[in-house]
């Protein structure tokens, strides 16, 4: 019967010209005998196929007879096989025995090498399939034309679109420049509601116009440099994303990525050598910016959450922003730290707050920490505030100090928070913060864990909880708060449901999610949020107020 079905399937294979010609063998072959079957294959044909039969090995014999490769080694009763010819043929598939029994050798699939060619890919914005009726309305047209002298037209973009056949039909030139026009206008990526999407959900689509090689995003609701497809031989390059409508996300395009002979991370990281602002998209972050290669461009769909304390506010009292430097033994160099007092704040009175920030360097600028701050006080969302924010001396000692090391913890409870205390600076630990993004966000639930006398309060902002260090397995930080004892800490754990793992590996959301669960089974207090987000100041800026509040906010 399964004999019979598998002759079935070859014979509609080759119905449909995948199989060049059935090829179906079977027999029965005594202990230790072994029987050959010619197959004709030409150069870099693809072939599929599966060889029944209990303990029967199979081998691909070249024309002298030696081996070419081992499709299967008799380890299961079905063993599915496929290969590619190369230019050792004729070949033979050699059926082996090593007891006796009955095989049955199928031929599945078998691909000419001109005919393997990957599918088209899926066009999911209706505004591009309706661009694509209409460009390949416009070859049929100029295909027509052909029939009277002139040459063929076979997609937009062909060589043969010239001439009179361009003049008269324009082969989709008129067409490709209505729909620029039309999206300059609306304005970049585009943002459908898509039939068989649920209501909360959007298809949104990056366009660019006129690479000659490829065009990579950078920044999009992926973890990872996503290649853009090209529309036919049209200057439409795309990639589509179905989203929540509450996105909110920066991004940047880079067109023609040079490619190196180069290693993997050097290739990867030559995405830096074009990419941009999308040019199809007026808004930026910041909004003012040096050239189009400066900041980022920026998306705000439907439903993003409001982001309240950026906004510009009349009549709000400033605080006191003084940037001092600090010079550390523990760690051996010295840095920017700024100091903020909201304003009426008075040191040592009771109640007050305290929030402190690593990465001064984006917390005064991407983030206008000071500003958010005003406003929350000046609102009465937060008691009287003071701030530390504490800058990196260089790229490389972030990247050394921020993830869990011993010496920044003696900096944080030895130097720096009696220091900032000596000037006025000081909180209790139940109303002192410690937060940060990033390494920022490891660094933050280090400091909760080893000094919980001066923090008492940890907020991530997608903090990097996949950390270990070398030859360690990831999430280092989360098996030590599950080894030590309780803190006397709460949590605010911030994620963003873009930022995934990527080739198997956990990534920020899925390691916040199991951090969660960990602190919870340990009996502490944790709140979680998740946005349709990534790794952005963008998001970040909104998102800090709002955690303050939960945090250290004043009861209504």
């Amino acid at each position: 019967m399964m004999g019979g079905l598998r002759k079935l399937i070859v014979a509609a294979l080759c119905w449909l010209g995948v199989v060049a010609q059935a090829q179906v063998f079977s027999g029965a072959l005594e202990a230790q005998t072994h029987r050959e079957h010619p197959v004709r294959l030409a150069e870099g044909d693809f072939v599929q196929g599966r060889l029944a039969g209990k303990a029967m090995r199979l081998v691909l014999l070249d024309r002298d007879g030696k081996r070419a490769q081992i499709l299967a080694k008799g380890r299961r009763d079905v063993q599915e096989f496929m290969f590619v010819a190369g230019d050792r043929g004729p070949y033979v598939l050699d059926v082996r025995a090593p007891e006796a029994g009955s095989y049955e050798l199928s031929v599945l699939q078998q691909v000419p090498l001109a005919a393997q060619v990957a599918p088209a890919p899926v066009i999911e914005s209706p505004r591009l399939r309706a661009l694509q009726q209409s460009l390949e309305q416009s070859v049929a047209a100029a295909n027509l034309a052909a029939s009277a002298g002139r040459a063929a037209v076979t997609s937009v973009g062909d060589p043969a679109a010239t001439g009179s056949t361009a003049s008269t039909f324009g082969s989709g030139v008129a067409v490709l420049d209505a729909f620029w026009r039309e999206v300059a206008a609306q304005g970049g990526p585009l943002v459908e509601r898509v039939a068989g999407l649920p209501k909360d959900q959007l298809l949104l689509t990056f366009l660019w116009r006129g690479a000659t090689r490829n065009v990579r995003i950078l920044g999009a609701p992926s973890a990872d440099h996503d290649e853009m497809s090209r529309l036919g031989n049209s200057d439409v390059w795309y990639r589509s994303y179905r989203v929540p409508a509450s996105t909110r996300l920066s991004y940047r395009l880079a067109p023609d990525v040079p490619e190196l002979n180069a290693p993997a991370s050097q290739r990867r990281r030559a995405i830096l050598a074009t990419v941009q602002r999308d040019p199809l998209n007026p808004r930026s972050f910041p909004e003012k910016t040096l050239d189009k290669y400066d900041g980022a461009s920026v998306l705000e769909l439907p439903a993003a959450p409001s982001q309240d304390w950026v906004q510009p506010r009349e009549g709000v009292p400033a605080g006191q922003l003084e940037r001092l430097r600090l010079a550390s033994k523990a760690l051996g160099n010295e840095r920017d730290i700024y100091l903020y007092r909201s304003h009426g704040y008075r040191p040592g009175a009771k109640g007050n707050a305290l929030v402190v920030l690593f990465d001064a360097e984006n917390y005064t600028t991407d983030v206008p920490t000071p500003a958010i701050l005003d406003k929350l006080v000046a609102a009465g969302k937060l008691p009287p505030t003071a701030a530390i924010l504490i800058a990196n001396p260089s790229a490389e000692t972030r990247g050394a100090e921020l993830p869990p090391n011993p010496a920044f913890a003696r900096f944080l409870a030895e130097e720096l928070m009696p220091w900032a205390k000596a000037r006025g600076v000081h909180a209790g630990a139940a109303n002192t913060v410690v937060a940060g993004a990033s390494y920022g966000g490891l660094a933050s639930a280090w400091a909760g864990l080893k000094h919980p006398e001066w923090f008492g309060n940890v907020y991530s902002q997608s903090g990097s909880f996949w950390w270990a260090p070398p030859e360690q397995e990831a999430e280092w930080l989360t098996r030590e708060y599950a080894a030590a004892p309780p803190r006397k800490v709460r949590f605010l754990l911030e994620a963003g449901l873009f930022e995934v793992g990527r080739n198997g590996s956990f990534g920020i959301l899925e390691t916040s999610r199991h951090l969660r669960d960990v602190l919870r089974a340990k009996g502490y207090q944790v709140e979680q949020r998740e946005f349709a987000a990534g790794h952005d100041y963008y998001h970040w800026r909104g998102s800090l107020g709002e955690g303050l509040i939960r945090l250290i906010g004043k009861a209504p």
